[in-house]
């Protein structure tokens, strides 16, 4: 799938290096794992927590934010950001996360062209890929990219690892970004903390 994730990882522990961010949902982790031994899309319980996930890009570059209070780069000032930004060249394609219902697809946010997807008690969220939402007649909504042969319908069900867009840089952005949000029970989480548990889960 083009994933690195040798240096993927290697970026995440960076991000921890100040400690801050572990602390802060390190205690969540438990019950996290078990949800992802059990997910609600799966029909029997995963063996290892998280082997059902997948990295949610190819051609992955760098971290450029972590999720929490950071400098926003357009007012200057100090705003919790509720995700991870994930830099990767123009036009890699990106993949869902987890098995699950495409919940919506918009262009009308700071988000730009943007996918939610809805795996049980998780939500994840896509931001700022190529391409636009056309309404259809019978008032479906599609995510469109030609040149990326993307054709995502909002209610489709998709498969961990399937591609749902291409990076791009629609929306609030300073650069070619996945900003990729994760909610668990209506709650936002780390997705470093997610990545970290599946790297150590893969290497069992």
């Amino acid at each position: 799938m083009g994933i690195r994730w040798g240096n993927a990882v290697y970026g995440i522990l960076a991000l921890f290096a100040g400690g801050w961010i572990v602390a802060e949902l390190s205690a969540h982790m438990p019950r996290l794992e078990a949800a992802a031994t059990q997910s609600a899309n799966s029909p029997q319980p995963l063996a290892q927590p998280w082997q059902g996930g997948s990295f949610p890009v190819e051609n992955f570059s760098r971290y450029t934010s972590p999720f929490g209070y950071r400098t926003d780069p357009y007012s200057g000032q100090a705003r919790f950001h509720y995700g991870l930004d994930i830099a990767t060249p123009m036009g890699s394609y990106v993949r869902s996360w987890w098995q699950g219902t495409v919940a919506r697809v918009s262009e009308d946010t700071a988000c730009g062209t943007s996918v939610v997807v809805r795996s049980g008690d998780w939500v994840h969220v896509y931001c700022h890929l190529q391409g636009y939402v056309v309404v259809e007649t019978d008032g479906d909504r599609v995510l469109v990219d030609r040149r990326g042969g993307i054709q995502l319908q909002q209610g489709r069900r998709v498969k961990a690892g399937t591609r749902i867009g291409r990076v791009g840089m629609t929306g609030r952005t300073t650069g070619p970004h996945l900003h990729w949000g994760l909610k668990y029970q209506g709650t936002w989480v780390d997705p470093a903390q997610v990545l970290q548990a599946m790297y150590a889960n893969q290497r069992l």
